[in-house]
């Protein structure tokens, strides 16, 4: 999954966390899900920082 794909899947967990019908249940459960979300979208964000790192060290 790409960090599109997972951002959006996110999202759509946070509106039915906001959701008024959602039930507390539900929204523990989309709450979970969406961490593992998020841990995917910051995990690709980290290699990604880490790879301009890698290419904006100067070559001597």
């Amino acid at each position: 999954m790409n960090f599109e794909e997972s951002m959006a899947k996110l999202e759509q967990l946070a509106e039915l966390i906001r959701d008024e019908e959602t039930s507390l249940d539900d929204s523990l459960k989309c709450y979970e899900e969406g961490m593992k979300y998020y841990d995917m979208c910051c995990t690709i964000l980290e290699k990604a920082q880490q790879t301009i790192e890698v290419y904006e060290k100067p070559i001597y």
